[in-house]
C-alpha cells in the first residue's frame, strides 16, 4: 500500500510537470545553424512529436535570426496552425535537399491551416516577415547540416 501511495504521487507530481510544461515555451532544444545564402539562421530543432506538438507556442518574442526546424521521419503533406502561439510566423515548407517548396505567413492563435503544396519532411518557421525582406522565395535552397543527410 505504501508503495502504491507513493507511485501515485509520483505519478501526479509528473502529470502536474507535464501540463504546466504544456503552458511554457520549450526553450532547451537542441540547436543547430542553417544558413540561407548570406543569412545565418540559429533555429531550435523539434525531432520528437512532444517537440513537434508544442512547437513555438507560448512564446512571447523570438529574436530574427532564430527560428524552429520542424523535422519529420519521412516526406508527407505537413500542415500547420497556430493555436496557443503569440508570434505571428512564416512557415517555410522544405524538401529534403535545404528548397523551399512554399511559404505561409500565419496568423497568431488561428486554428486556420497551411499546408505543404507537397511532402516535406522539414518545416521552418521563421518570424513573419523575415523570408519576405531577405527576398527568399519558394526555390531558394537553404543549407545546414540537416539537408546534407
Amino acid at each position: 500500500m505504501k508503495n502504491t501511495v507513493k507511485g501515485l504521487i509520483g505519478l501526479f507530481a509528473a502529470l502536474a510537470g507535464l501540463a504546466q510544461a504544456q503552458d511554457a515555451p520549450q526553450l532547451d532544444l537542441q540547436r543547430s545553424k542553417l544558413s540561407a545564402g548570406m543569412h545565418q539562421i540559429s533555429v531550435q530543432i523539434a525531432q520528437a512529436p512532444n517537440e513537434r506538438m508544442i512547437g513555438l507556442m507560448f512564446r512571447k518574442d523570438m529574436p530574427q535570426t532564430e527560428g524552429m526546424l520542424f523535422v519529420f521521419e519521412q516526406a508527407s503533406m505537413q500542415c500547420f496552425w497556430m493555436k496557443n502561439t503569440l508570434l505571428p510566423l512564416t512557415a517555410a515548407f522544405v524538401a529534403d535537399n535545404g528548397e523551399i517548396v512554399n511559404l505561409a505567413d500565419m496568423k497568431p492563435q488561428s486554428t486556420d491551416p497551411h499546408c505543404s503544396t507537397k511532402p516535406v519532411r522539414y518545416v521552418l518557421e521563421m518570424n513573419q516577415g523575415w523570408f519576405a525582406k531577405k527576398g527568399i522565395k519558394a526555390g531558394f535552397k537553404l543549407a545546414g547540416e540537416p539537408f546534407a543527410r
